[in-house]
């Protein structure tokens, strides 16, 4: 390739690079509308949910407040969360006799299995029910 041919394939692509971004910044020419039928009737504005009961509940649940009152009176009292949650995470929990023994996930206390483990609470199963237990404040 010789020196002349170089440089006008040089050009060339300076001025394809050049000239692309504002061919594509151009607005797009649409046809003539047939008729009005095309034409978008205006966007109703809806009254937005009432999100109030959301702002007025507290960001994080202290001991003793409603998702506590909701716990079953024999379900297991969650001390600790042990491990990696999702590869060897253990519950360590506390049955209705007392002692603490740990958990994975599968396995039952007193009647009640343990489901899944969240970084601050466990869930456990006993046929249909099912309740989150929160690891205690403090």
């Amino acid at each position: 390739m010789t020196v002349s041919r170089r440089w006008w394939a040089i050009a060339g692509a300076g001025a394809f690079a050049a000239l692309m971004p504002a061919l594509l910044l151009l607005p797009k020419v649409r046809p003539a509308a047939a008729g009005a039928q095309d034409v978008l009737p205006p966007l109703e504005v809806r009254d937005p949910p009432a999100l109030g009961a959301v702002y007025e509940r507290a960001l994080f649940a202290a001991p003793g407040d409603q998702a506590d009152a909701a716990l079953p009176d024999d379900a297991p009292a969650l001390v600790g969360v042990v491990g990696r949650l999702g590869e060897d995470a253990v519950a360590l929990v506390r049955g209705a006799d007392g002692a603490t023994r740990t958990l994975q996930i599968g396995e039952s206390v007193d009647g009640w299995q343990l489901a899944a483990l969240a970084i601050d609470a466990a869930f456990f199963t006993r046929g249909a029910q099912r309740v989150r237990v929160p690891l205690p404040a403090g």
